[in-house]
């Protein structure tokens, strides 16, 4: 249920479309918050992926955002890729680095420098006991592997107009650390153990919703976390939270306020004629509907986003 309790926004102008290609991964990580895994098999059809260069130009997008699953996993993302390259936008892979290794995936990194993208690659701790507890066993040293390939290629490297950026979540039912001192850690620790580089660290609070929810259930702590995160609330967050300026697409076309709502199945919806109820939206609507002031559909898990320093898609918010 849409909750009353935190505060009402509105949306800015819209820069960013995220869409999702689908469930489908090559990891099952206890902390996601979409339960992406090998068995999944949703992926968005040609049709809907037809359309999102057009969104991107009728809407003046700036930059493209494609998460999943493991984005690179649907056969339509490199194709996307340079459709939305060729338009002059900005595209980010958020990439879970295991994936550069997998045995059909000769090639991506080299895709992925030769286009520009941005790389966003989670890697939740520098400790392989840390990362492999929370990821699967060897991700840890695969992970590494990846972004050996990335560096070797020019990302992360000063003057680089490659850029990758490292995402950490914490292990459990606990805020992230200081932003900028965890980068520190990371630089150094990343540095000297492998010679790795890296432009940014993104902070992300865990979301009490699906998988991370579901355990934090069994162990009782779910409760707790909530509430941890409605005391944590700063109303200077609001201002910056990343449904202002983003829309996120599932592999159906259906339209989110951002990817937590869309894996609560709480819809982006626009006003229908006088005395009809509010409609849920879809891709294709915004080909013709600009979004810019729209209400932005809110419930309990937003405190996630406010929580001490704030999370959102780009780290710490203040």
């Amino acid at each position: 249920m849409v909750s009353t309790e935190f505060p009402p926004l509105q949306r800015a102008a819209l820069t960013t479309l995220q869409v999702n290609l689908g469930y489908r991964c090559n990891q099952a990580c206890s902390h996601c918050h979409v339960n992406a895994g090998p068995t999944r098999t949703e992926q968005m059809d040609g049709a809907t992926l037809e359309l999102i260069p057009r969104v991107l130009v009728e809407r003046q997008i700036t930059t493209l955002d494609l998460t999943g699953g493991a984005p690179e996993l649907h056969p339509g993302f490199r194709g996307l890729v340079r459709r939305a390259r060729q338009l002059g936008v900005a595209v980010i892979d958020r990439c879970n680095l295991t994936i550069l290794s997998e045995p059909d995936q000769e090639g991506l990194a080299v895709f992925l420098a030769e286009q520009g993208v941005r790389v966003v690659a989670s890697l939740p701790c520098y400790s392989a006991d840390n990362v492999d507890r929370q990821r699967g066993e060897g991700v840890f040293a695969r992970s590494i592997a990846g972004l050996c390939q990335l560096n070797a290629l020019g990302y992360g490297h000063a003057g680089s107009a490659l850029e990758l950026d490292l995402v950490f979540n914490p292990q459990g039912p606990s805020l992230p650390p200081s932003q900028t001192q965890l980068e520190a850690d990371y630089r150094r620790h990343l540095g000297d153990a492998y010679g790795i580089v890296f432009n940014r660290l993104l902070a992300l609070a865990n979301m009490p919703i699906a998988r991370f929810a579901q355990q934090l259930e069994r162990s009782g702590e779910l409760e707790a976390y909530q509430r941890l995160l409605e005391r944590s609330h700063n109303p200077a967050n609001l201002a910056q939270v990343m449904c202002r300026t983003l829309i996120s697409v599932d592999w159906q076309g259906r339209l989110f306020d951002c990817d937590f709502n869309q894996m609560l199945g709480i819809p982006a919806a626009a006003a229908g004629e006088p005395g009809q109820p509010w409609r849920p939206l879809q891709l294709q609507d915004l080909q013709q509907q600009d979004l810019a002031a729209a209400p932005i559909a809110v419930a309990a898990h937003c405190f996630g986003c406010t929580a001490g320093s704030g999370s959102s898609c780009g780290g710490s918010l203040r």
